[in-house]
This record gives structure tokens, C-alpha cells and sequence, in this order.
């Protein structure tokens, strides 16, 4: 499963970019792109290869939260959606 958030799931006309999460639940590690996985730099190489953000979502995003429920409050703390996909539903 992914979360995806960001001006990529906003209502502004032109989004630059997305930020999500993905579930590590029933993931091969070997499989995973380390790039996913390098938070070196402010993640200028996740950024350059895919153009947004992942998390691990249950990874914590701030003390006592985490990515799951980070991206699901605004910056005001007033709750919002996010689009989830189950990538195990993709052929």
C-alpha cells in the first residue's frame, strides 16, 4: 500500500510534487530500490529519481506520529484525505 500527498493530490492547478508512504508490510527488502531508502541530503536522490518523497509509513514523521497518520492532517492539524493505493492489486 501507498499514501500519496502533496500539491500531486491538492487542488492547485500545477502540482511540483507528491510526498507519501508505503507500507513495508509483505515487501521483499532485496527488492526494494535503495534509493527508497536514503534520507542522506534532504533525500536529493529519492527527489531526482522519482520526483517526490516516500516514507516508510510506519516510520515516525514527528514524535508519537507517524507517516500513516502525518499525512493525514493538514498543518493545522484539522484532519484531511489522502489518496491510498494497493499496489498488490496492480497487474
Amino acid at each position: 500500500m501507498i499514501l500519496l500527498d502533496g500539491s500531486f493530490v491538492s487542488q492547485k492547478e500545477l502540482p511540483n510534487d507528491y510526498d507519501g508512504a508505503w507500507s513495508p508490510v509483505g515487501v521483499d527488502p532485496s527488492r526494494v530500490d535503495p534509493v527508497l531508502l536514503n534520507f542522506d541530503n534532504q533525500r536529493a536522490a529519492m527527489k531526482a529519481k522519482y520526483g517526490g518523497e516516500l516514507f516508510i509509513s510506519s516510520s515516525l514523521a514527528a514524535p508519537g506520529v507517524l507517516f500513516e497518520e502525518f499525512f493525514q492532517t493538514d498543518r493545522n492539524g484539522n484532519a484531511k484525505g489522502i489518496l491510498s493505493l494497493d499496489l498488490g492489486s496492480i497487474t
